[in-house]
């Protein structure tokens, strides 16, 4: 039997250059989307698909990060010094008390295979979840990765997580081939890191969720620098399915690339509209909006 998934690895090294200045100082995983940093999306997510230890593999000028995650008792006891029981509630159940955090520095960024590598000694000898909080998954039942950890329950095998996006996009990503087991899942018989659309063999892109057999972590090590000279975690895959069986799941949900400025936008939108507290308002606010921009005359152009 194949072992559970019960650690999940965030690789938040990066600098986050495409939105600076915003992240000269603060991590782009630390930008919120409504009230939530994007970090904390993910580590949810992670938790609600079984996951207790989360593996958070960082670079320089993160420790915002960390300290999201650990305790704030002075501002604590200031809110139930004040009767802010509301918020109170909010600030302690960042995350259950049953979940582990654990901080692995990335000395270098060698890119995503070498930042998973990083995370092998707590890893150990065990499948597990890899998140980039860049892609932010919204959802109508069930979360993304608890989607993938149901495939892997019945399968026991490796899971990437994909969706299909048009042709002149697949360049941006990792591609897979293969053959269809069932409408949304195919066994994986190749993948290719950004090709370019000619030579792409489908448009079916991997986004920023993984379940991974513990044997990557071999791979990665014997893998050379491939893409931009760094150790990618596509060609370690690559690797993989010479050796043990993979499958790629079309999740159900929809992603927003928070990585780019449109992408992270229009993520506002759509969760600040579905949220409890502000989500009327909030829509209310889009239709004034547009009748404004409707009754705006548009200057003429000089002939």
């Amino acid at each position: 039997m194949m072992k559970p998934i019960k650690k999940a690895v965030f690789p938040v090294a990066g600098m986050g250059t495409r939105f600076l200045p915003a992240t000269k100082a603060n991590p782009k995983e630390m930008l919120p989307v409504v009230d939530k940093p994007l970090i904390q999306y993910a580590a949810n997510e992670a938790v609600a698909a079984g996951v207790d230890t989360l593996i958070f593999v960082t670079g320089r000028h993160k420790r915002a990060i960390e300290d999201h995650f650990d305790g704030a008792y002075e501002l604590e006891r200031e809110l139930e010094a004040k009767g802010k029981q509301k918020m109170l509630e909010v600030l302690k159940g960042i995350l259950p008390d049953h979940v582990k955090c654990v901080f692995i520095r990335q000395s270098e960024a060698l890119g995503l295979g070498h930042a998973v590598l990083c995370a092998r000694p707590v890893v150990n000898d065990e499948p597990f979840a890899v998140i980039l909080a860049d892609d932010l998954i919204n959802f109508a039942e069930k979360p993304c990765l608890s989607q993938m950890v149901d495939v892997y329950r019945y399968q026991h095998c490796s899971v990437l997580g994909t969706e299909i996006v048009p042709m002149d996009e697949v360049s941006a990503y990792g591609v897979v081939a293969g053959s269809e087991v069932r409408p949304g899942l195919m066994e994986v018989s190749g993948i290719v890191e950004k090709p370019k659309k000619e030579d792409a063999p489908s448009n079916c892109a991997v986004v920023g969720r993984y379940i991974l057999t513990p044997r990557i972590f071999d791979l990665l090590e014997s893998t050379p620098r491939g893409a931009g000279n760094e150790y990618q975690l596509t060609d370690a895959i690559a690797a993989l399915l010479k050796e043990e069986r993979v499958l790629s799941y079309n999740f159900e949900g929809r992603r927003f690339d928070c990585g780019s400025k449109l992408g992270y936008l229009k993520a506002q939108v759509e969760f600040a509209l579905e949220h409890e507290e502000v989500g009327a308002d909030f829509s209310d606010f889009l239709e004034e909006l547009a009748e404004r921009r409707e009754k705006v005359v548009p200057l003429k152009k000089n002939a």
